[in-house]
């Protein structure tokens, strides 16, 4: 494991990480130790969002922790492994979650939060985007028949996927993971009930376009996240991200913003909390 990382809390409202695959290395094999040192550094919930069925029980299983939640999806960069039965494998977690009978043997819940990460991606090589969009429509349909947000994932396909979520606006609402688009798109996507998650990339000082879009949103439509181990923050480069870096994702919109540090704090937590019904 990596040395603990420690730092001066410029405030103190504990904060959620909306978005971390802590399923994944360096995480995996470590994870109670990992999660206490984000916790020690003031991280009081996260949300680890699946990308297949292949890790849905992994993920389930990081959720019967003490604050950490799980979202279950089909992720658009994996399209070519998700199979109908994946569809099915999904509905069926999500039907027994409603009837509270997903839980460990030893009788803890399993808490699934939301349904994610889902979205469209047309930047990877042949994206086949029928078929995103097919998967796509299917889980935003379970995200309603369940009552659930969405975790949203958009590369090259922001103005794409706002037509999609115009077709079946999500009940719930969620959140739009990794933005990077315009304000005008931030705008589209706050106006259909979404969160934008503001990551690791507003640190960089050549990210101006997300860095003016996170500053002139309104405060109650921001979330934090980190997408760990990705998307490492300006001064990291080349190291796996971590969940306790979210207080400096949160240290780069105090930046950016004029509220003071402990409103805006107060603000993204309470925005999170919201967002995943926590």
């Amino acid at each position: 494991m990596a040395q603990i990382e420690t730092q001066t809390l410029i405030h103190q409202q504990p904060l959620i990480d909306t978005h971390c695959h802590f399923d994944a290395p360096p995480f995996a094999g470590h994870c109670e130790e990992a999660w206490a040192q984000a916790r020690s550094q003031g991280v009081a919930a996260m949300l680890v969002p699946a990308v297949s069925e292949q890790n849905f029980a992994a993920v389930l299983a990081l959720s019967a922790q003490e604050g950490i939640y799980a979202a279950l999806g089909l992720h658009p960069l994996f399209v070519a492994q998700h199979t109908e039965s994946a569809l099915a494998c999904l509905e069926t977690l999500l039907t027994q979650h409603a009837a509270g009978a997903l839980c460990t043997d030893d009788g803890r819940a399993l808490k699934v939060a939301a349904i994610g990460e889902i979205g469209l991606d047309l930047w990877m090589p042949e994206p086949d985007l029928a078929r995103q969009i097919t998967l796509l429509r299917a889980q935003l349909a379970l995200a309603n028949r369940f009552a659930l947000p969405v975790v949203l994932h958009s590369r090259k396909s922001h103005d794409l996927l706002l037509r999609e979520l115009r077709r079946c606006p999500p009940a719930r609402g969620g959140v739009l993971h990794g933005f990077s688009g315009s304000l005008q798109q931030a705008q589209a996507f706050v106006a259909l009930g979404l969160c934008i998650g503001v990551g690791g990339v507003i640190s960089y000082a050549r990210a101006q376009k997300t860095r003016r879009t996170v500053a002139a949103l309104p405060l109650e439509c921001l979330v934090l996240e980190t997408d760990a181990p990705d998307m490492p923050l300006s001064g990291y480069q080349g190291q796996p991200n971590r969940p306790e870096r979210v207080q400096q994702v949160f240290q780069a919109l105090c930046e950016l913003r004029s509220e003071s540090p402990d409103y805006i704090a107060e603000i993204v937590y309470k925005n999170s909390v919201k967002m995943l019904n926590l």
